[in-house]
């Protein structure tokens, strides 16, 4: 029954490491997205459809 309380115990310091690495990698910018907005320029616009056309051309 020991066993368990030390498995228990190691775990959720494991746990805990790992979450304040991740939460350290969150607050230092690792997860910034810092490619999309240099390409974004680059993508296709989204095709607009007739009957939408003539609405805007209408105005």
């Amino acid at each position: 029954m020991n066993i368990i309380y030390v498995l228990l115990s190691i775990s959720v310091v494991v746990a805990l490491v790992f979450f304040i690495a991740f939460i350290i990698s969150v607050k230092r910018g690792q997860y910034d997205d810092t490619y999309t907005p240099s390409v974004r320029m680059l993508f296709e616009d989204e095709i607009i459809d007739s009957k939408e056309k003539s609405k805007i051309t209408d105005k």
